[in-house]
């Protein structure tokens, strides 16, 4: 069992525990970094967790094996980096880091420290998107052409912190919160990106954002791309794979439609899981 800490009870930090706790034989939450442990007192009673207030206290730790980031974005690479030189397993939730540079300063300093670096793409890890990556291996849509997908939803309007909208730490409208999902799933499905274009119209600033982002995208592979998110909107989760002999299309976390030429599109339902869970 591995004895781990999260950091952050916010609402994700929260959720995070609650896909593991009492339900894996694999991970445990023993302790928990908060900077107002008064304000999470009842959810840190009904866990089970020790309470501290600096994250210096559990990587001193010995008892706990790995830390859990749930924190803003712009200080995981300096909690990473204090993770690998304590030699803590680490898991980050997305993003990984605000830069490119940031995201293979803190990869190469736990791959250094021989400690496993781990990232909160769970959405990869939904029923339909799972079978959706092992069609598009097998070849059942021969050659991949294009990917689409869409992930927008109005957590920004309803669960506002003002952290989460400021444009140093959440650039790019609903790319940060939403959209790098999407593009997690495009890179695990087409590979890495070669060229983008982005556009992002705003029609009202935070606490209630109302903006469009759409994102046009070419793969080394060939394959081309358009990511879409919206703020403030109901939930609403799509990725499709077009190839030359068909495509499949993931709506949510459990239907997948197929379609192939001169037949009539399948519809497949797959069984829930805890993409959260999966992912820790």
């Amino acid at each position: 069992m591995i004895r781990a800490a999260i950091v952050g009870l916010g609402r994700w930090g929260q959720t995070l525990v609650n896909s593991v706790q009492g339900k894996s034989h694999k991970l445990s939450f023993t302790f928990a970094v908060s900077r107002d442990p008064t304000r999470v007192r009842d959810f840190t009673e009904q866990h089970a967790l020790n309470t501290v207030g600096a994250l210096d206290a559990v990587l001193d730790n010995r008892d706990i094996d790995a830390v859990v980031l749930a924190t803003p974005h712009s200080l995981h690479l300096e909690q990473i980096l204090a993770c690998a030189r304590a030699r803590k397993a680490v898991f980050c939730e997305k993003p990984l880091a605000m830069t490119k540079a940031e995201a293979l300063q803190a990869a190469e300093a736990c791959q250094a420290a021989g400690v496993v670096l781990g990232t909160g793409t769970d959405k990869r890890f939904f029923p339909a998107m799972q079978a959706l990556a092992d069609m598009t291996a097998r070849g059942e849509f021969g050659r991949v052409l294009h990917i689409e997908g869409n992930f927008s939803n109005d957590v920004a309007a309803t669960q506002f912190s003002g952290w989460r909208h400021s444009a140093d730490e959440s650039p790019a409208g609903g790319l940060t919160g939403t959209g790098i999902h999407v593009l997690d799933s495009f890179v695990h499905i087409a590979g890495p990106a070669r060229r983008i274009a982005a556009q992002l119209l705003s029609h009202k600033p935070p606490p209630d954002p109302l903006d469009t982002l759409s994102v046009l995208l070419q793969f080394d592979s060939g394959i081309s791309g358009v990511l879409a998110a919206v703020r403030s909107t109901p939930a609403f989760w799509r990725v499709h794979v077009f190839g030359r002999d068909g495509s499949a299309e993931v709506l949510g976390r459990t239907e997948l439609v197929l379609r192939k030429s001169r037949k009539d599109p399948e519809r497949r339902t797959f069984a829930p899981g805890d993409s959260v869970r999966i992912n820790l």
